[in-house]
């Protein structure tokens, strides 16, 4: 199987370093380094049946998710995944704050074929970090692989309209972000699943929700909040990222960025 090129640089020179957790955790919630905080993820998992389940967390940032996760549902253990040192201590610290070491735990891995096992998890969880994997084929193979026949994948993930040329715009977001995303269209992932055996594959495309939430983000970010957050990290950070959501905005209005919910299902034997 080809490699899985995670688009994060590696435990060297991370991309989610103290200044950028510390910057999402004061816009999005501690632990959070996606938007929605816990309604988003109740959203993802609505109807999902964690009792007594193993669960991995891909690309699990500094924590919140997958400690919310054990938190709120009967689940039997979840393991966190990034490919980033930083937020895995940040992670690993909050575990024992919450006492919940003993239904969670927190590894760092190497971008490539995940250290785990065929067969080892009853679900497979992610939030909005696919996008720092450029093959999907290869990232699919590889979850397909990790999961117990019959088990379920279940994530959002930041996906495009379209797999062509990205437009102008599109190029302009993704210079100002300045962070090594690897963006696919809805019908990228759907074709991935099929082809590495997942059937029952659903999307929903979630841009209209995002696009209203973003816009609140950018006024925080410009108003009432900017010192606040400032503070948390830098106020150079804040002009940057205000920077950063202006040219987000515009790929939300025109639909080119589509936040998407994601399930499919791992045949039974």
């Amino acid at each position: 199987m080809a490699e899985m090129q995670a688009t994060h640089s590696g435990p060297a020179e991370p991309e989610y370093d103290a200044v950028a957790i510390r910057f999402l955790e004061a816009l999005w919630g501690e632990g959070y380094l996606s938007p929605g905080g816990p309604d988003e993820v109740r959203r993802v998992v609505e109807g999902v049946d964690f009792s007594g389940r193993t669960v991995l967390d891909i690309g699990c940032g500094s924590g919140g998710v997958t400690l919310f996760l054990a938190r709120e549902y009967p689940l039997s253990a979840i393991t966190g995944f990034d490919v980033e040192q930083p937020v895995v201590d940040a992670a690993n610290r909050r575990a024992a704050r919450e006492g919940l070491e003993g239904r969670v735990r927190f590894l760092r891995g190497d971008p490539g074929p995940l250290p785990f096992a065929d067969s080892s998890f009853d679900i497979v969880f992610s939030k909005d970090a696919l996008i720092h994997v450029g093959d999907k084929e290869a990232l699919f193979a590889e979850i397909f692989r990790l999961l117990k026949p019959g088990g379920l994948f279940c994530a959002s993930d930041w996906l495009t309209s379209h797999d062509g040329e990205p437009s102008p715009d599109m190029k302009a977001y993704l210079a100002a972000e300045g962070l090594s995303f690897g963006m696919a269209s809805a019908e990228r992932y759907e074709r991935a699943m099929r082809s590495a055996g997942f059937t029952d594959i659903r999307t929903v495309n979630r841009n209209p929700w995002y696009r209203e939430v973003a816009r609140g983000e950018l006024e925080r970010l410009s108003g009432p909040e900017r010192e606040r957050i400032s503070a948390a990290s830098s106020r150079d950070y804040v002009d940057k990222n205000i920077r950063t959501w202006t040219a987000m905005q515009k790929v939300l209005d025109s639909g080119e960025h589509c936040p998407t919910h994601l399930r499919a299902t791992k045949p039974a034997l």
